[in-house]
């Protein structure tokens, strides 16, 4: 009985293998330690293992090397391979035309953004008119050439504006003067009523609108805005309904005032304002 007391005894005192518990346990302490130890590490140690870090300085290119880098590399694939890119040469147009944007295709293509003496943007393909006589015939990175009456002209988009014409230009082209206006600016009231004719506009029985119809030179008509084939649907804000709104704008029509009409061109309303000279 005691031998068999003293083997039971001897059997209990033994260690049982650790419990999962506990090697998670240790598991995770050595871990903590080994992330302590990495810390300590990097706060004692210098930046790099090598030796002092510093910065490199920035690298700038010289003007010459910029001004090179920016006249070989075209960001918007603007640029047109061809006539239309190696021929440049022409008069500055002193058209009063301002030119936004372009978007030249190598297929000779392209278009413009363009805004005439209303200030009135539209986009333009070449080929298009864009005013009588004067049409867009190629685009470029920076400019557009315009074809007027067989001559060609450029305007660019950084030009503040119109240059005078050359004299070579003006004998091949000869081209009427403005219509006359006061210093205030503007068209004046004679030049209005004499270059442009108002009459109704009538669809299915009903009146739509005003149309206007040039008169004489046409420089009064394309001075307050208008191109071929213009309805007015609306004179300051009111619709165009009946035939009496014909005579209403042209009561309307005093000088040193401004009037705010909408016209329908193709299948778009525009807004146009005809300032008259004092």
């Amino acid at each position: 009985m005691r031998l068999g007391a003293t083997k039971l005894a001897i059997a209990g005192a033994r260690p049982g293998l650790p419990s999962l518990y506990q090697i998670a346990w240790w598991a995770l302490a050595v871990i903590i330690a080994l992330l302590g130890a990495a810390l300590f590490w990097a706060i004692v140690t210098p930046v790099s293992p090598l030796g002092s870090w510093t910065a490199q300085g920035v690298r700038t290119l010289s003007p010459t090397a910029r001004a090179a880098l920016f006249a070989s590399v075209d960001p918007f694939n603007r640029t047109v391979p061809g006539p239309a890119a190696a021929e440049q040469s022409g008069a500055v147009t002193s058209l009063a035309l301002t030119l936004f944007a372009t978007r030249a295709t190598a297929a000779g293509s392209g278009t413009a953004i363009i805004a005439g003496g209303d200030g009135l943007q539209q986009v333009y393909r070449v080929g298009a008119e864009v005013q009588p006589g004067v049409t867009l015939a190629a685009v470029a990175f920076d400019h557009v050439e315009l074809s007027r009456n067989g001559a060609k002209e450029l305007l660019y988009i950084d030009q503040s504006g119109p240059a005078p014409t050359a004299q070579g230009v003006v004998a091949a082209n000869p081209v009427a003067a403005p219509p006359p206006s006061a210093p205030g600016g503007g068209v004046s009231v004679n030049a209005l009523r004499s270059g442009v004719n108002f009459g109704p506009r009538a669809e299915g029985g009903k009146v739509v609108g005003v149309e206007v119809l040039s008169s004489g030179d046409g420089s009064a008509f394309r001075a307050a805005g208008f191109q071929p084939g213009d309805v007015i649907t609306e004179v300051n804000g009111k619709p165009v309904t009946g035939p009496g709104d014909a005579a209403m704008l042209s009561g309307a029509i005093r000088a040193g005032t401004s009037i705010a009409v909408t016209v329908s061109r193709g299948d778009r309303q525009l807004p146009l304002a005809i300032t008259l000279a004092p």
